[in-house]
């Protein structure tokens, strides 16, 4: 079941209405601003309510703050190393809003644009058309997000045609804490990520081609380890990114929906077990929040992220188009899905 109702106001005045996924004692809000997920209810060990995800009561929060929390994130989900992209011989040269690079959609991006809603039965369809230029990008874009909760997992499925070849890579960017939003830190979580290879950045966070196996290093989470046990370790990768902010490659070379990640919270026994047909996932630590939350303040590594899409950059780098290329020529469909189920153990 699918409930709505008025939930603010942004600056200029404009209503946001904000669309409610149930699950039996489970429920996921989302707005129509952005596509914001805005908070995101499971029931913990001991069967409390507990909200798993960082955001905001008010709109002004999400318009005013930086961090992109919970949000819909396009043309370009991450970096694009200094707004260059080349199509048919044409380069365009995309808004530098991160160090000089492009970052999720430029000036004004998918997480401030109000989507069109649709509720269909259990499913919400947002949708959204970018016009052929905006942030520079060619082509006309017509984007549907698909939002679902059912039996403890809340699936995102993206799907995206344009009229002329262009580029994009949506993806979303919620940030969790699965001992609560109000805890304040995910060091303590237990994580494990399905993967071998990192693609390693320079100093702007731009990864220009090769990878780093995981294994022997901080990066290496295939046994499910704290987040915070080797954060702060002497490597350079790391140290670029002020924690994990990193490019994590996933062994599914055929685009098949697989298992790539797992996460628990030792004091709730929430746990999340994650899923995508996407070739990578962006394991960002909340390195850089600062913000005054729903409930009390974000600080630094309050919330971590898995944000499913293609390796960044690969619009520039032949070897990172291989393994998913983010270039989708006139006609063509883009889709993919991700997922994330919850449960808890003792």
């Amino acid at each position: 079941m699918i409930t709505q109702k008025f939930f603010a106001k942004t600056l200029d005045g404009r209503d946001v209405t904000a669309y409610t996924l149930h699950d039996g004692a489970s429920y996921a809000t989302v707005l129509d601003y952005g596509g914001i997920l805005q908070s995101l209810v499971v029931p913990d060990k001991k069967g409390r309510p507990t909200d798993v995800l960082l955001g905001y009561n008010d709109v002004a929060s999400y318009e005013r703050n930086g961090g992109y929390l919970g949000a819909l994130i396009g043309r370009f989900g991450n970096r694009i190393g200094e707004g260059k992209l080349t199509i048919d011989g044409v380069t365009y040269h995309l808004y530098c809003n991160d160090r000089g690079n492009h970052l999720h959609g430029g000036k004004v991006g998918f997480n401030r644009k109000f989507w069109g809603a649709e509720i269909r039965g259990d499913e919400l369809v947002l949708s959204l058309v970018s016009p052929d230029g905006e942030e520079n990008y060619p082509g006309t874009l017509t984007v549907q997000v698909t939002y679902s909760f059912r039996g403890g997992e809340l699936k995102i499925s993206y799907r995206a045609t344009a009229d002329r070849t262009t580029a994009v890579n949506l993806t979303n960017h919620a940030y969790f804490n699965l001992s609560g939003e109000q805890d304040g830190s995910i060091l303590h979580h237990l994580l494990s990520i399905d993967s071998d290879m990192i693609a390693p950045t320079n100093a702007t966070m731009i990864p220009l081609g090769g990878y780093r196996m995981v294994k022997g290093t901080p990066f290496d989470f295939n046994t499910p380890k704290e987040i915070g046990r080797d954060i702060d370790e002497n490597d350079l990768d790391l140290k670029q990114g002020n924690g994990y902010d990193h490019c994590f490659v996933l062994k599914n070379p055929e685009k098949e929906f697989v298992q790539y990640a797992v996460a628990l919270s030792r004091k709730t026994g929430i746990r999340m077990t994650c899923f995508t047909d996407a070739p990578a996932v962006q394991f960002y630590a909340g390195n850089g929040l600062h913000q005054e939350g729903k409930h009390n303040y974000y600080g630094k590594r309050a919330g971590f992220c898995l944000e499913t899409q293609a390796i960044p950059n690969n619009v520039n780098v032949r070897e990172y188009a291989a393994r998913g290329s983010s270039i989708l020529p006139a006609g063509e469909v883009y889709a993919y899905t991700a997922a994330y189920k919850f449960d808890t153990v003792e």
